[in-house]
């Protein structure tokens, strides 16, 4: 299959590869009407998009060429992290290519001709009953967890029971035939989850002066202080690190990883500098990505 891709076109407040002969594949956990839909949906709309299991699944069809990119929800602003990309990433050799921020307003759905106060369960992906806490207790719902949202309202819709509800978005109550018993029920106006763009090519655009975002994956050297010296060249540098977190390896407590996020290209020379110090101190580091930093990026931060 030919692909004759020229670059990035940028579209709002998505970007798209531009020229192609055939439809883009869009792997993403869940089922049609899930969060991960949508968001592919409008980052690469008009395209073919593979609905999978798990996000291991989505991230596989990617590595043996059955998807062009994957669509992997990492974050929630409210909820926090949605899911362990890091662990996945260095065994399936897939590159971060870029982000994506999707605003989610959750929905209660009921199926036709139930009432707010028929409901007794509501069931969803704990993510979304986590970010609706406060609406399922002050309703004395029982909360349910599944492994997706959009299938929480396959199983409503399937029992056609007035007492069951699902927590999901509108398109997925669409497309299972439900009512919206109540909208927007989520505890946070600014409910957002950020989504991380997969692919089996490194797609480093070139450096033009707006923002950036670097994702790698780092072990320390065994000697004290050694996390403090490996990014004492990102503060030196003037690098504004965005996230780090730690991580057990191989169960022991004595063997951590780190994943870090930082606001630079590999062409700035300060970035450079920072990266030489770290590898001083690191066993190894192992960069997952360069992508233009999303709008809302700022929007957020704000």
């Amino acid at each position: 299959m030919k692909d004759e891709r020229e670059g990035v076109i940028l579209y709002g407040d998505a970007f798209f590869y531009g020229k192609m002969e055939h439809k883009l594949k869009i792997a993403y956990q869940g089922v049609a009407g899930a969060y991960s839909n949508i968001a592919a949906m409008n980052v690469y709309p008009n395209q073919e998009y593979i609905a999978c299991e798990t996000f291991e699944i989505a991230m596989n069809m990617v590595q043996d060429g059955n998807a062009d990119f994957a669509m992997i929800p990492v974050e929630n602003s409210n909820a926090g992290r949605v899911s362990d990309v890091h662990f996945l990433l260095p065994k399936t050799g897939l590159h971060i290519v870029g982000e994506y921020f999707l605003r989610i307003e959750h929905q209660l759905l009921g199926v036709k001709g139930a009432k707010l106060e028929d409901i007794k369960t509501v069931s969803s992906h704990p993510q979304a009953l986590a970010q609706c806490s406060e609406f399922v207790k002050n309703h004395h719902l029982t909360p349910i967890a599944r492994i997706d949202t959009a299938k929480s309202c396959d199983d409503v819709a399937k029992a056609q029971d007035k007492t069951m509800a699902a927590i999901a978005s509108k398109l997925a109550g669409q497309i299972y035939g439900l009512d919206i018993l109540a909208s927007n029920i989520e505890n946070a106006s600014n409910n957002t989850t950020r989504f991380l763009i997969m692919s089996r090519e490194d797609m480093v655009p070139e450096y033009d002066g707006s923002d950036f975002i670097t994702s790698f994956i780092f072990k320390t050297k065994n000697i004290p202080a050694a996390l403090y010296k490996a990014l004492g060249g990102f503060a030196t540098n003037g690098i504004n690190i965005t996230k780090l977190e730690s991580y057990l390896l191989d169960g022991k407590f004595v063997s951590a990883q780190f994943y870090l996020e930082a606001e630079a290209h590999p062409s700035q020379k300060s970035f450079q500098n920072a990266l030489a110090e770290l590898n001083f101190f690191a066993e190894y580091v192992h960069i997952l990505g360069t992508y233009p930093a999303h709008m809302k990026r700022r929007i957020m931060g704000d």
